[in-house]
């Protein structure tokens, strides 16, 4: 299977601004990423789309391809990530030829390694999966059996249709929540369907020490206590078996 791996990087961060080069730990932040996808040994190519300059130098250095620079176009606070897959797809295999899929990395992942990256596409191919993405258990009290939305009337309804929710924890069914680090899918989802998703979904469990997604001031904070924690304990919060370590958990 030839699996692109795809950093996208834009220049214009407002939340934290210029996060994808600022030094987390001494490192530019997209530097974690790049290392990752440069030991993940099931990645074919893994290339930065970016519009900043800037950003194309670090990327570059930490070895990952830039054949391009994105179109100013694609790099709009409102900009959906589908569009920015499907233009560096297509510029990718009129370089290198057809994939099979397109693996997501977003640099606001910096504590994802290389073996959760080659467990997810594993588990696309071994699952005949439209699509993969890590997960994290959603809590308890948060499980959609126990949560309610208001209708125009600002009446209450549990938000799974449900008459009454469940009454005891116990019966709760498990619940999950994207956490941002990997998204694998298939090329024909992305290009002839033009989804990121698809029909068939699988869910690879991570460790929740391990998973942050920078957006604000909090979250970069947060991402430097984790890394330091991390740091201190020698690494041993990493995932023990590699790729299959976490049981497939079918989404859709």
């Amino acid at each position: 299977m030839r699996v692109l791996g795809f950093v996208p990087a834009r220049g214009g961060s407002k939340g934290v601004p210029r996060k994808n080069i600022r030094a987390l730990h001494g490192k530019p932040l997209l530097v974690y990423t790049a290392e990752a996808a440069r030991g993940a040994s099931l990645l074919t190519h893994t290339v930065l789309s970016t519009d900043d300059q800037e950003i194309a130098d670090v990327g570059r250095a930490a070895g990952l391809e830039v054949p391009f620079l994105r179109p100013a176009s694609l790099a709009l606070d409102d900009t959906p990530t589908l569009p920015v897959v499907m233009h560096g797809l297509e510029i990718m295999e009129r370089l290198h030829g057809r994939f099979d899929a397109v693996c997501l990395l977003q640099p606001t992942s910096p504590l994802r390694d290389a073996a959760e990256i080659d467990a997810c596409i594993a588990l696309l191919e071994s699952q005949a999966a439209d699509t993969v993405f890590s997960m994290l258990p959603v809590p308890t009290r948060y499980n959609p059996h126990w949560v309610y939305e208001t209708d125009a009337d600002g009446l209450l309804h549990i938000s799974t249709g449900e008459p009454w929710p469940i009454p005891r924890r116990q019966a709760l069914p498990p619940a999950y929540h994207r956490d941002g680090a990997v998204y694998v899918t298939r090329r024909d989802v992305i290009v002839d369907r033009k989804s990121l998703y698809g029909d068939r979904v699988v869910g690879y469990l991570r460790d929740e020490d391990r998973s942050v997604d920078i957006d604000t001031a909090d979250d970069w904070a947060r991402a430097e206590s984790m890394h330091e924690a991390f740091a201190s304990h020698g690494r041993r919060h990493a995932m023990a078996a590699g790729p299959g370590v976490s049981d497939p958990v079918t989404v859709a």
